[in-house]
């Protein structure tokens, strides 16, 4: 269910569903940065990082 629940904040905010997934660190950074160059590489990192394990 936890899962689910950050693929859809991956939508919304890619880098918070990273951020709570992974903790801080690069990660997060990326998410953040691929977010602010357009929103879709935002969204497709954050569900890569989210269901990766």
């Amino acid at each position: 269910m936890r899962k689910v629940l950050l693929i859809i904040l991956c939508f919304f905010f890619p880098f918070v569903a990273v951020l709570i997934h992974d903790g801080l660190g690069l990660k997060v950074l990326w998410a953040f940065l691929l977010q602010l160059v357009g929103h879709v590489p935002g969204v497709i990192y954050g569900i890569y990082r989210v269901t990766r394990d």
